[in-house]
């Protein structure tokens, strides 16, 4: 059987792919845990600098919990499918210090949003649809919180409380994407040039440039400026803050050890 998630590194580039698109690449167990190892893997390598979550061709990024073997799980083990996962609200993904680029090659809902909510950037495929669809199945959707820093609030509040899918140009205008993009060919290739564009960065000025913006989501502007001056005191302190001077002095590229 093929894993439901191939992990792909190249270049400092980590390429997560959900690869189930006989089930419209949605998160089974397997998968959902495989993510996890996902993400703890990049986490814990520094050879890698930015990670691509992508999914199979199949017209959907994601639909989310995989409701038949929520239900095959219910009926056989009494207990809800959640507590079979490791990390079902995938918080491992949310802590990921290193910058995740959702390459969104189909439409997504419910759980694949939550997905895309944990990435920094996104690229979306035109003519696809958007949504958060547990009220229309009696689920929940705590994880939909940060979309409030990403969404105008009574938008937010129309696509949770309906459950109905908005087309991704929608939110594209509020925001919501970084890029849309003709076919899903083109969502990958936007989102591996904007990979190799941050590969190519300070790594250790990358890093704190992400957790000052989600210290600030997270804390507020006060909270968060000060943590984010905390998040660079090594950044100061390192040898490619001497690198980069140095390079630009002297006309050439910078060669970064991320020390």
């Amino acid at each position: 059987m093929m894993s439901p998630i191939e992990v792909t590194i190249e270049d400092g580039i980590a390429t997560v792919c959900i690869n189930r698109p006989e089930r419209k690449n949605a998160l089974s167990v397997a998968a959902t845990n495989g993510l996890t190892d996902a993400w703890e893997k990049i986490e814990s390598d520094d050879s890698i600098r930015v990670a691509i979550l992508t999914s199979s061709d199949c017209g959907v990024f994601s639909a989310g919990l995989d409701l038949k073997e929520a239900t095959q799980i219910a009926r056989d083990e009494g207990v809800d499918i959640l507590s079979k996962m490791r990390d079902p609200f995938h918080e491992t993904m949310r802590a990921c210090k290193k910058p995740i680029i959702a390459a969104m090659t189909g439409s997504l809902m419910a759980g694949g949003m939550m997905l895309t909510l944990n990435c920094d950037l996104r690229v979306g495929l035109k003519g696809t649809k958007v949504g958060i669809t547990e009220v229309k199945i009696g689920r929940g959707s705590p994880w939909a919180a940060p979309a409030l820093s990403m969404l105008p609030q009574p938008i937010l509040m129309e696509i949770v409380l309906t459950g109905d899918l908005m087309p991704i140009e929608r939110l594209h205008d509020y925001g919501f994407t970084n890029y849309l993009e003709d076919t899903p060919d083109d969502v990958r290739a936007r989102a591996y040039a904007l990979a190799k564009r941050i590969a190519g960065m300070a790594p250790l000025s990358v890093v704190a440039a992400k957790g000052s913006v989600r210290a600030t989501m997270d804390l507020g502007c006060a909270d968060g400026l000060e943590e984010g001056k905390r998040l660079h005191e090594v950044v100061y302190a390192s040898n490619d803050a001497i690198e980069g001077p140095k390079a630009f002095a002297e006309k050439r590229d910078p060669v970064w050890t991320g020390t």
